[in-house]
């Protein structure tokens, strides 16, 4: 009797501890392993960083483009120096044009 009443009166003293021992290592380890834990926070922070390198270069492209549209816009272009050049590099020309191949190494460019 005294044996039981000594285990009863242990294990209403360690299980409390233990319980809680659990759940705190329960929510520690998803606090760090889990979905929304650090070592995903890390990971989300690494991939923020890679796509604002890739957003800034996509911005740098893109002003490039639209610095060349704009230097194609009718109030700045000059439409014959685009037929022009447009017969240069696509290496066309009307039928009743004469063409003159020059021997020096030189391009139109």
């Amino acid at each position: 009797m005294q044996l039981a009443h000594e285990v009863r009166r242990r294990l209403r003293i360690i299980v409390p501890q233990v319980l809680a021992v659990g759940v705190i290592g329960y929510f520690g380890y998803h606090a760090v392993q889990g979905e929304r834990g650090f070592l995903a926070y890390l990971h989300l922070s690494q991939q923020l960083a890679e796509a604002e390198v890739v957003a800034a270069a996509v911005a740098a492209e893109r002003d490039e483009l639209g610095g060349k549209v704009d230097r194609l816009r009718s109030g700045s272009l000059d439409p014959d120096l685009l037929e022009e050049r447009a017969r240069v590099l696509l290496n066309y020309g009307y039928a009743e044009e004469t063409v003159v191949l020059l021997q020096s190494s030189e391009s139109f460019n």
